[in-house]
């Protein structure tokens, strides 16, 4: 991982892209990090910007507490309620 001191990321932000392959590059602001330029690998952009959209992130937080306490139904249930027919059994279906 490179660091960089804000005051000191000098260069184009096209030149720390072009090395973030190998490791992130994390600016810091008197040694406190406050930004990182990380690789995207196997992502599309609807899913870039919901995974740092924080009323996203605290709605699947919100889903993971309510599945833990309530509880949740399998796909084949979901499949039965939207009249879906299971064409293979997967292993959460047995």
């Amino acid at each position: 991982m490179k660091t960089v001191e804000i005051k000191d990321a000098t260069v184009g932000l096209g030149q720390y892209a072009a090395h973030i392959s190998d490791d992130p590059v994390v600016v810091t602001d008197h040694g406190r990090p406050v930004a990182a330029l990380v690789a995207v690998e196997n992502a599309d952009m609807e899913t870039v910007s919901l995974s740092t959209n924080p009323k996203f992130i605290e709605l699947i937080q919100r889903s993971r507490v309510r599945q833990a306490r309530e509880g949740g139904i399998s796909s084949a249930e979901m499949r039965r309620r939207l009249g879906i027919r299971a064409e293979q059994k997967g292993p959460s279906d047995q």
